[in-house]
């Protein structure tokens, strides 16, 4: 209803000028999932699927969309990273470089291409060193604030059948399966981004956590 959506309106107005975010909404459930084809008995085999509050990530739209237009304005984020982006998808990473094999190959010439898929990725981000990149980029007020508490104190537990386990605490990372995880991770790993030399002999191209880099 009209006054249900008031209410959650006032909800999400109040935690924002507080920069406050709920305990309850920084604890995620994980229900681990078996990637296709791998040994089950290896715990490395395991995709983590997290799921967290619906009204939290909501929140998290909000905020997101508040960040990215913050990042697309100031021209923060490096052209070579799509993921995340309005407007931006793999596709237009695969067109680029199905262009730059095929103008080699008509001038005899070589093109080599390295991927990389960062293992791990969100799992190992420097949380702390997010917070201290908003900062360099001028961002000020309670938008990093607010990122800072959704940062702080996470906690999960490992839901298997019907058995959850003891809460754990987050030490380190950002959250799986988080809205805005995406465009935090993408802050973080844009200085890699930044030290590709920018000429026609190289060509890189980013997709959250996917790398490829390519010389002719």
């Amino acid at each position: 209803t009209d006054e249900a959506l008031h209410f959650v309106l006032k909800v999400y107005n109040k935690f924002w000028r507080e920069s406050y975010v709920p305990e309850q909404w920084r604890m995620a459930t994980i229900i681990p999932i078996t990637k296709p084809g791998k040994d089950p008995s290896n715990p490395s085999n395991y995709r983590p699927i997290a799921l967290s509050s619906v009204l939290c990530k909501t929140l998290e739209r909000i905020v997101n969309e508040r960040l990215t237009d913050y990042l697309e304005m100031k021209k923060i984020i490096s052209n070579v990273q799509c993921g995340g982006r309005k407007n931006k998808s793999t596709t237009d990473h695969l067109v680029t470089l199905e262009y730059k094999i095929r103008e080699n190959f008509a001038h005899n010439e070589h093109l080599i291409s390295v991927l990389f898929d960062v293992e791990k990725a969100y799992d190992q981000t420097w949380k702390y060193g997010i917070l201290k990149d908003l900062h360099a980029m001028g961002m000020r007020g309670l938008l990093p604030k607010l990122v800072a508490k959704f940062l702080e104190d996470r906690k999960f537990r490992v839901k298997i059948n019907n058995t959850m386990s003891e809460p754990f605490t987050q030490e380190m990372g950002i959250p799986q399966g988080s809205v805005l995880s995406v465009s935090l991770f993408a802050i973080k790993i844009n200085q890699i981004a930044t030290l590709i030399p920018n000429n026609n002999r190289f060509h890189a191209s980013l997709f959250v956590d996917d790398f490829q880099i390519s010389y002719r």
